[in-house]
């Protein structure tokens, strides 16, 4: 009976706590093993967008998110100075996309996910390694602190840096450095307001965002070596790089406490993996396909991979087929992305900025194009869409 089975995840992050539920509600008996001592996510921030919406409507939780959606009015994209590049109204994204882009702290999504799930089913401090992968005529062996386990089926979302990845693909080269280092806060800003938005400088940008709460999400990049940290502390790096930006940039820096600032290099998969399965284990988010965060749907191409994954829990090959392409498209235009909103040529900055401007008035919508088969997914199995999702983006 689909009872019965039992499902082993690795890795207690979004894109395996998603998978957790799901299958949960499939009737799986279903173990989180997390190594960390905590779900406390590291990171402060994640953008999901109508795509990872409608993946969290088959488990219940897609208008709870929405709920936190904080951005209202005009956003968009500017330069140093501060001037508009292209502005882009809240409710013209929500209407082209069937659903609005929400920005929430991590932690208040770890938290959704995992009050679905029954008491004990999440075991942190828990590392776990593949032994076995399984076939069709034996299950999947997995080692953990408490002895070897086996499962009906692995979930392995273990990160960018998976050792489940390595255990099955060996002969795969794994992560490269992407060429740039990220910061990250999420912090009150008190007597601050502005218009969301990206800004893109010479080999670097900046974003300041609302969160529902109250508080501020930032980030930043750089085009920098690999490696690299501050020679005092990060805050520091962000009042040089950024401190002479246009408002609320200064600001923010300024209420920011260097402990709250986080620093990562950034690293992605430059080679597709051959599949995102073997034998009983199936790999998600990125552990699968890592990639730069210059569209924002890391996170949320995990989600959908959960989505998938609970659906074709019975043929994993059924759930490469679905998921390979779609992901390796989107990890393309992402690394392409960061190409032109993180180039040093000055003479590219000038023809980027001008053609920006140009289709902003000309087709304010236009630039919303590119992502349009991004955020227009719909997942394989209803309920697929909230009951607020216009019935003509369903």
């Amino acid at each position: 009976m689909a009872q019965s089975r039992r499902a082993i995840v690795i890795g207690g992050g979004i894109g395996g706590l998603t998978a957790a539920v799901a299958l949960h509600q499939s009737g799986w008996r279903v173990t989180v093993l997390e190594r960390a001592a905590s779900l406390e996510p590291v990171g402060a921030g994640i953008s999901l967008a109508p795509n990872s919406l409608r993946a969290l409507d088959v488990i219940g939780l897609g208008d709870e998110i929405r709920d936190l959606a904080a951005w209202q009015g005009d956003g968009g994209l500017r330069t140093p100075s501060g001037s508009w590049l292209a502005r882009t109204p809240a409710d013209a994204v929500a209407e082209r996309f069937g659903g609005p882009l929400v920005l929430l702290h991590r932690a208040t999504l770890v938290n959704s996910l995992t009050a679905q799930l029954p008491p004990g089913t999440v075991r942190t401090g828990s590392a776990a390694t593949v032994v076995d992968p399984g076939g069709a005529d034996r299950p999947a062996r997995v080692s953990t602190p408490d002895g070897e386990s086996q499962a009906d089926l692995v979930v392995a979302a273990d990160g960018i840096h998976s050792a489940v990845r390595r255990k099955l693909f060996p002969e795969h080269p794994g992560p490269v450095y992407s060429g740039f280092t990220t910061w990250r806060v999420a912090i009150p800003v008190p007597g601050v307001e502005f218009a969301s938005h990206e800004t893109w400088g010479r080999g670097s940008l900046w974003g300041t965002h609302p969160l529902k709460d109250g508080r501020v999400y930032a980030y930043a990049a750089a085009v920098v070596p690999a490696g690299g940290r501050a020679p005092d502390d990060e805050k520091a790096e962000l009042l040089r790089r950024f401190g002479d930006w246009h408002d609320p940039i200064p600001a923010v820096i300024a209420a920011a406490r260097p402990g709250d600032v986080l620093r990562h290099d950034v690293h992605h998969l430059a080679e597709p993996l051959p599949a995102y399965h073997r034998g009983r284990v199936a790999l998600l988010g990125d552990a699968a396909h890592a990639m730069p965060p210059t569209l924002g749907q890391g996170g949320n191409q995990a989600i959908e991979d959960a989505i998938v994954l609970a659906h074709h829990c019975d043929d994993l090959a059924a759930y490469t087929a679905a998921r390979l392409p779609r992901t390796t498209a989107i990890a393309r235009q992402a690394v392409r992305t960061a190409r032109v909103n993180l180039t040093r040529n000055r003479a590219l900055i000038a023809v980027r900025n001008t053609a920006i401007a140009a289709l902003a008035q000309a087709a304010p919508l236009f630039l919303l194009r590119g992502f349009d088969s991004v955020a227009g997914w719909r997942p394989p199995q209803r309920p697929y869409a909230s009951g607020r999702t216009p019935a003509g983006n369903r």
